[in-house]
C-alpha cells in the first residue's frame, strides 16, 4: 500500500483499520462471489460503460473478496488512495478523505442474510460500488470537488443525531442473532431522529445531492439511461427494481436537493444526469449559495442555527473555531462575534501559539472592523499610524471602531504575522457598544483580532489536529475482530467443502454435502447454489435436476431474495 503516513493527515489516521483477510468466512466469500456473478451479467446491459472496465482497473476481484491493498495499488494509477475503515465513519470525515482523493472502504462484509441490500457500509458497497466509476476522469473530478465542498458545509446537531441513529440501526442489523424486536426499536429511534429535524442544513442539502448522484445516480437521458450510483451498483435487488416504470425518473438539476431520502426504503424517484461533467456544474451552483463562500451575517446565522463546531474566517487569514453563539451587526455587517465553549484561534488554518482550546476554554468574543480615526483595520495601519495610536507593550490605550464599539485596556502582548498585527492581548480591558458592556476586566485577558470582515463561515474547525489533540489517538478497533457474517461453523464448513470440489470432484462428496445442507439447513439457499454450479459442470443431469428441485421453494416465495435467486439460476443455464 502507498505510504499512508505521507498522504493522510494525522487527524484522519485514527479512522484507519487493518483488513485482516483471514477473518472473512467461507460464507462471506460465497456471498461476495454470488453478488458479483449476477452483478456482472446485469450491469453489462444496465450499468455505465466504465463499470466493467473499472472493476478490472481498480482491482475488484470477482471470485473472492478483494484486498484493499490491491485496490489501493490499482487506484494509485488514477492518483487515488484506498484505505480500510470500519463501517460508518462521520460524514464530514468521509468527505474530507474524498476531497484528498482517498477512498475509505469499509472492511466489513455484509451477512449472507442481507445479500440483496444492507444499510451498513461494507466492502461490497464501497469497493464494487464506488471504486469502478472512479476510472472515469470526469466522475473522479466530481468526487473530489464534492468532497471539498461537503467538507466545508455546516452540519447541524440534528444531523449528527440522525447520523448516530443510522449508524446504530446499521450496526444492529448486521449483528448475528439480532432479534426483530431490537431492529424495530432502533427503527423507531431512527424515525424519531428524522422527525426531530427542524430545518435543512447545508450538510443535509449536500447529503441529498450525494444520495441522488454518487449513491443512486443514473446517466444518459430519460429514455435511455445507465446506472452509475454505488447504492444501486451494490444492491442486487434495487438495481433491478429501479428500472421499473413505477420509479419516477427526473432530469438531474439543483432541484434534487429538495428531495428527501430514507436509507431504510427503496427510492421512489431517481435523477438522470446528461454526463458526469454536469454533476460538477450543478455542484458549483449549490456551493455558491453556501456560507463558506458568502460569509458575513448569512454564514453566522447558519452557524448559530447549527449549534455545532464552525469556523469564522476573518480577512482570509485568521480563523475562529468554536460554537457560534451570537453576533452584533450594524447595517447588515457583523461588528462583533461571540463563541461558546472550547474555541481555537488560527492563522492560515494553523493554531496560534497559546490560543488553543485550553486557553479559550469558555469561548471567545471580539469586535471586527475598521478604526474610526483612520478608517482602517488595525492590521492595515502604517508604522506611523501605529505609533500615533501608541500601540506598544504596557501602554493603556483607547480604540474606537467605526461601528461605535469602544475598547480601553493595557497592551500585554502584540502578535504579528507577515509584518502585520493580527492579535493584541489586553489586560484590565473593557469593551462597550453603546450602553452594553461586551467585556469586563474581571473576565481576564482580552484578545483582539485585528481584522475587518468575515469572508467565510464553514463547518468544522480550522486546525483539526490541534483542536482535538488529546482525542486523536488511534481507535482501538484496528482489526476486524470476529469472523464475519456467520457464527455457524458447520455451515461454514459446507461452503468450504463445496469449494474443495472444484479441485477434487466426486459425485459422492457432492451428494453428501447436498444432503447435509437440505437436512440441517433447509432455509439456506446459497450453499445449494454453489453445489448446483459445480454439479452443472461435473455431474449427471439427474443429480443436477435433484439440486434444482430444492430451489423451487426459494424461487416461488415472495421474499426479496426470490428474484435474485432466479437471476442466479438463469446464469447457470
Amino acid at each position: 500500500m502507498k505510504s499512508i503516513n505521507n498522504i493522510i493527515p494525522k487527524h484522519l489516521k485514527r479512522y484507519i483499520v487493518t483488513q485482516d483477510y483471514s477473518q472473512y468466512s467461507e460464507i462471506n466469500q460465497s456471498t461476495w462471489r454470488f453478488i458479483m456473478k449476477i452483478s456482472i451479467d446485469f450491469f453489462k446491459k444496465h450499468g455505465h460503460e466504465i463499470y466493467l472496465e473499472g472493476l478490472n482497473k481498480t482491482g475488484i476481484t470477482l471470485n473472492k473478496i478483494p484486498k484493499i491493498s490491491n485496490i489501493n495499488n490499482k487506484l494509485s494509477k488514477f492518483n487515488w488512495t484506498a484505505i480500510p475503515v470500519r463501517g460508518f465513519i462521520p460524514p464530514n470525515v468521509f468527505m474530507e478523505f474524498q476531497s484528498l482523493k482517498i477512498l475509505p472502504i469499509a472492511a466489513d462484509m455484509r451477512t449472507h442474510k442481507h445479500l440483496t441490500y444492507t444499510p451498513a457500509p461494507d466492502i461490497v458497497h464501497e469497493a464494487a460500488g464506488h471504486a469502478p466509476i472512479i476510472a472515469n476522469k470526469d466522475y473522479s473530478n466530481y468526487l473530489i470537488n464534492y468532497g471539498e465542498v461537503a467538507n466545508k458545509a455546516i452540519m447541524s446537531s440534528e444531523d449528527m443525531d440522525l447520523y448516530y441513529a443510522i449508524r446504530a440501526l446499521s450496526d444492529i442489523k448486521e449483528k448475528p442473532n439480532t432479534s426483530k424486536n431490537d431492529i424495530k426499536n432502533y427503527n423507531i429511534k431512527l424515525k424519531k431522529a428524522y422527525q426531530n429535524i427542524t430545518y435543512t442544513s447545508e450538510s443535509a442539502l449536500l447529503s441529498r445531492m450525494n444520495w441522488w448522484t454518487v449513491e443512486y445516480g443514473l446517466i444518459g437521458d430519460l429514455n435511455n439511461y445507465k446506472i452509475y450510483g454505488a447504492g444501486l451498483l451494490s444492491s442486487v435487488e434495487e438495481s433491478e427494481n429501479c428500472l421499473n416504470n413505477t420509479i419516477k425518473k427526473i432530469p438531474f438539476s439543483i432541484d434534487c436537493i429538495n428531495y428527501k431520502y430514507d436509507i431504510t426504503e427503496q427510492q421512489p424517484q431517481l435523477f438522470v444526469t446528461k454526463n458526469f461533467k454536469q454533476l460538477s456544474k450543478i455542484l458549483r451552483q449549490l456551493s455558491n449559495k453556501m456560507s463558506y463562500k458568502i460569509g458575513g451575517e448569512y454564514g453566522l446565522k447558519e452557524a448559530i442555527k447549527a449549534k455545532t463546531l464552525c469556523t469564522i474566517e476573518i480577512d482570509h487569514n485568521i480563523q475562529v473555531s468554536g460554537i457560534v453563539s451570537s453576533f452584533i451587526s450594524k447595517n447588515n455587517v457583523p461588528i462583533f462575534i461571540k463563541t461558546t465553549g472550547k474555541t481555537q484561534l488560527s492563522f492560515n488554518k494553523k493554531e496560534l501559539k497559546n490560543h488553543g482550546v485550553e486557553y479559550h476554554i469558555n469561548g471567545y468574543s471580539c469586535p471586527i472592523g475598521k478604526l474610526k480615526v483612520y478608517n482602517k483595520s488595525i492590521d492595515t495601519l502604517s508604522n506611523d499610524e501605529i505609533e500615533k495610536l501608541n500601540i506598544k507593550i504596557d501602554q493603556t490605550i483607547k480604540l474606537e471602531f467605526l461601528s461605535g464599539i469602544k475598547l480601553i485596556g493595557t497592551i500585554k502582548e502584540i502578535n504579528k504575522k507577515l509584518s502585520q498585527i493580527i492579535i493584541i492581548k489586553f489586560n484590565n480591558c473593557t469593551v462597550k457598544y453603546n450602553s452594553k458592556i461586551l467585556f469586563k476586566p474581571e473576565w481576564g485577558n482580552f484578545d483582539l483580532i485585528c481584522g475587518e470582515s468575515i469572508n467565510s463561515v464553514y463547518g468544522g474547525v480550522a486546525d483539526k489536529l490541534n483542536y482535538n489533540k488529546n482525542e486523536y489517538k488511534k481507535l482501538k478497533y484496528g482489526h476486524l475482530n470476529k469472523k464475519q457474517s456467520c457464527n455457524n461453523s458447520d455451515l461454514n464448513k459446507l461452503h468450504k467443502q463445496s469449494k474443495d470440489l472444484l479441485r477434487k470432484y466426486s459425485d459422492e462428496k457432492l451428494l453428501e454435502i447436498f444432503n447435509k445442507a437440505i437436512n440441517q439447513y433447509p432455509n439456506e439457499w446459497l450453499i445449494l447454489y454453489e453445489l448446483l454450479e459445480i454439479s452443472n459442470v461435473n455431474s449427471s443431469t439427474e443429480i443436477t435436476n435433484k439440486i434444482k428441485k430444492s430451489f423451487n421453494k426459494f424461487i416461488n416465495n415472495k421474499s426479496p431474495e426470490s428474484k435474485v435467486i432466479k437471476r442466479g439460476l438463469d446464469l447457470i443455464k
